[in-house]
């Protein structure tokens, strides 16, 4: 039983997981906004859930990029070591990279998907619970 529900719903916990750890990125973001040589943060979504769901723990997996290079255990970096410095943006003379109207909207849209993801597995909970006690619910 628990190996369905782990199937059923861990890919959508893990999109929760890392939909909540770019938004604490992107409130970052807007927060330091005005502090001198602050570099805008973010990271790629669809890698990053990829990464996620490929460790067996919730970290990333080690990578190597040479075959005599030992494959050793990785430090739990967790979702940190996909964090990347956001490209594209203007750097002001103070040395800051922060776009807000680029922050502002990219936190909006990050909101509503993580409202919907927690909506989708509201509802897959649901469908599992009816499915279980024989009633609607």
């Amino acid at each position: 039983m628990t190996g369905m529900l782990d199937q059923s719903l861990g890919p959508l916990a893990d999109a929760l997981q890392v939909r909540g750890y770019r938004q604490q990125l992107l409130a970052a973001n807007i927060a330091n906004a005005d502090t001198p040589n602050y570099k805008a943060v973010d990271l790629n979504f669809a890698k990053t859930l990829q990464a996620v769901e490929a460790g067996k723990d919730g970290s990333l997996p080690l990578q190597t990029n040479a075959p005599r290079q030992l494959p050793g255990a990785a430090a739990d970096l967790g979702l940190a070591a996909a964090v990347e410095y956001q490209r594209g943006n203007q750097v002001g003379l103070d040395g800051n990279s922060v776009d807000m109207n680029r922050e502002q909207a990219s936190f909006l849209q990050n909101s509503v998907q993580y409202q919907a993801d927690l909506t989708f597995i509201t509802g897959k909970i649901k469908t599992l619970l009816s499915a279980v006690t024989g009633t609607t619910v």
